[in-house]
């Protein structure tokens, strides 16, 4: 049963990744594991079956929720933009009593104002930034390009990493959203097609892109590890003020226009769906 939940919250933090604006972090946190993560990636090669076992379903979940419903979830965003944004705002919001349980954990045990008007602040200047999305960067496969969606791939599993830092809203702001996630589309529909020259072409732009996100993960994962060792009450009053701004950062990026009764009662419903996940995937 924990192996099939965990396989949930990896879907979870899979689809969270990709939509610009919420933050795969900030679905670890709110489901309680994100501490837990962090450890197992640092502790990869020191107590590798232990690490691998506790971080198998999680990389299903998220290979299910970004190769499987990447089509769904841009969808949702198209044609049902209030709903689907209120959806994660109930999950973050659902998060807030595990964040605050941290702090209390901490060896202050003391919530501090400083850190989280920076983490506040940080995410809300960097959607700020994003308003403006950049222009889609050209991908005429060269060297050059190989190298430089290799280090995509390190800036956006760094700030996926990161509690309300969007890495998907990082490639937006950097012109390379629609090109990795029109990538992972064509991958599908080059398989379901058996279009292997399709194929191919969508590999030779993931492939260093992937690369450059497990190299990404691994570097920040061992600074908030340290971190949360030497800082703990300190560095989630951090992270609360990053997952409470989120929502602010979803409702920018999010469209009002052409809003109904109907619209308003489903992003209810939503919110109310999102906030109960939370706290049944955090227990």
């Amino acid at each position: 049963m924990k192996f099939i939940l965990d396989i949930l919250r990896g879907i979870v933090i899979g689809v969270a990744n990709i939509i610009p604006g919420v933050s795969g972090g900030t679905m670890m946190v709110s489901m309680g594991i994100y501490d837990t993560l962090i450890g197992c990636i640092n502790n990869l090669f020191k107590k590798f079956k232990e690490s691998i076992l506790t971080l198998l379903p999680y990389v299903i979940g998220m290979a299910i929720g970004i190769l499987g419903l990447a089509k769904l979830i841009v969808y949702s965003l198209e044609h049902f933009p209030l709903p689907t944004g209120v959806l994660f705002i109930g999950l973050i919001f659902g998060s807030i009593p595990i964040i605050l349980g941290r702090i209390k954990e901490g060896i202050d045990h003391r919530f501090h104002v400083l850190e989280f008007a920076i983490g506040f602040a940080v995410v809300v200047g960097l959607q700020l930034l994003g308003s403006g999305n950049g222009k889609d960067a050209a991908m005429n496969m060269s060297p050059v390009l190989v190298i430089v969606l290799f280090l995509m791939g390190v800036i956006a599993s760094a700030t996926m990493v990161i509690p309300g830092v969007s890495g998907s809203m990082m490639l937006m702001l950097l012109g390379y959203y629609n090109p990795i996630v029109g990538a992972i589309s064509g991958l599908l529909d080059g398989l379901v097609a058996r279009n292997f020259s399709a194929v191919l072409s969508c590999v030779a732009v993931l492939l260093p892109f992937g690369i450059g996100v497990i190299v990404g993960i691994f570097a920040i994962a061992k600074l908030i590890e340290v971190l949360l060792k030497k800082a703990p009450a300190r560095t989630f009053s951090f992270i609360l003020g990053l997952v409470i701004a989120s929502p602010v950062a979803i409702l920018m990026e999010t469209s009002f226009a052409g809003i109904t009764v109907v619209t308003v009662l489903a992003s209810i419903v939503c919110f109310a769906v999102g906030f109960i996940v939370a706290l049944k995937l955090g227990e």
